[in-house]
């Protein structure tokens, strides 16, 4: 069993601006997603994307990210909240990010940014979604160095077991760290050797909203349900994020098969 280290949420401090270290995840997810996605145009080429585009992509898709992500939150979580007090919608630091709301957002960055490029939305999501994983891994890790997202409580006899400092007593499954390892590495492993060959429009992204779904799915069940959704689990008993991983995992299945049928290839 183990405590949770004693980490601040504050990476950085000069004068009344704090740096929290949640934002330095974000920070790093976004700056792989630039760097990376610029080495991969430069080594392995793309049929329309070059290494300059990459600035704007990462302009679009973070725009995305932070506003679908928070949107996401207010509006699949906490809707009779903030229905009630829509301005609180801007309150950033109050409340969290939603990654089903953010992937929403993202499709809609990605979609006005293809536009732009006249060029496919499909190929330009099968793109980003190799690198999303890394971004997915250090919002995790963010997670954990706020000590929030907990797990549920586990037995006392697991090694990894930890108490977190709002967590009580107990000790509990750093679900964090799993999501950092599935829904980051893991992802990323799967994702990079589905894309080591040529694949038809539209099959990577499927892809990845299938394993993103599954893992989602699976690992909520080691991860504390959110207080104000426990009617939605003892009802059904599933959590909201298991709720709405389940279409997704459909979705992706049906665009998946399309994609490997070529139905997206005219989009080229």
């Amino acid at each position: 069993m183990l405590i949770f280290p004693q980490i601040s949420p504050i990476a950085l401090s000069i004068g009344p601006l704090s740096i929290h270290w949640y934002g330095v995840m974000y920070l790093l997810g976004f700056l792989c997603f630039l760097y990376l996605g610029k080495w991969r145009i430069k080594h392995f080429g793309h049929p329309v994307l070059k290494v300059q585009d990459m600035d704007d992509f990462l302009f679009y898709g973070a725009l995305g990210v932070i506003l679908g992500g928070r949107l996401g939150y207010c509006l699949f979580y906490r809707p009779e909240v903030y229905l009630l007090h829509p301005l609180d919608l801007f309150k950033a630091w109050d409340g969290g990010m939603s990654f089903h709301g953010g992937l929403i957002g993202v499709c809609f960055a990605v979609y006005l940014f293809s536009r732009k490029l006249k060029a496919s939305f499909l190929q330009l999501m099968d793109f980003a979604s190799v690198l999303v994983p890394i971004g997915l891994f250090f919002g995790r890790i963010g997670n954990f160095i706020n000590g929030e997202l907990w797990g549920r409580v586990c037995s006392s006899s697991l090694p990894w077991g930890m108490i977190f400092p709002d967590g009580g007593p107990l000790p509990r499954h750093p679900s964090q760290l799993y999501e950092a390892l599935c829904e980051g590495i893991i992802s990323l492993l799967i994702m990079v050797w589905f894309v080591r060959k040529p694949r038809k429009t539209g099959m990577a992204c499927s892809l990845f909203v299938i394993i993103y779904g599954i893992i989602r799915f699976c690992l909520e069940f080691f991860r504390e349900p959110d207080y104000f959704a426990t009617g939605v689990v003892k009802a059904t008993g599933l959590s909201l994020g298991q709720l709405y991983s389940i279409p997704m995992i459909v979705i992706g299945i049906i665009f998946y098969y399309l994609a490997k049928t070529g139905k997206f290839e005219q989009n080229k």
